[in-house]
């Protein structure tokens, strides 16, 4: 498995570094044109809120980008974190490949 020991950039990172600062949008800005309480917005760029899969299709939305790209950085983000939790690679490291007979 390979991983880097660099994290990620996270939802929450690229939402205020890409595109509210640039864009000069204010967390209640950026709620209003969501359709959602400020308080999720909040959460989503402290990334103390996973990104789901109708958020992923908002903010693609909101932006004109894709509800890939949105996946995509949050599936980079639970994947690093899961390989770097010594819980989860213990459980991970469990695992064994099966042996299929011939």
């Amino acid at each position: 498995m390979l991983t880097t020991k660099r994290k990620p950039a996270t939802v929450g990172d690229i939402l205020v570094e890409e595109f509210m600062r640039p864009l000069g949008l204010t967390q209640i800005r950026l709620a209003q044109a969501m359709g959602v309480p400020r308080k999720h917005v909040n959460e989503l760029c402290r990334d103390r809120r996973g990104l789901t899969v109708a958020t992923a299709l908002i903010l693609a939305r909101v932006f004109g980008n894709s509800a890939e790209f949105w996946l995509n950085v949050q599936r980079r983000t639970d994947l690093w974190e899961t390989l770097h939790s010594p819980e989860e690679r213990a459980r991970i490291d469990r695992a064994r490949p099966l042996e299929v007979a011939a």
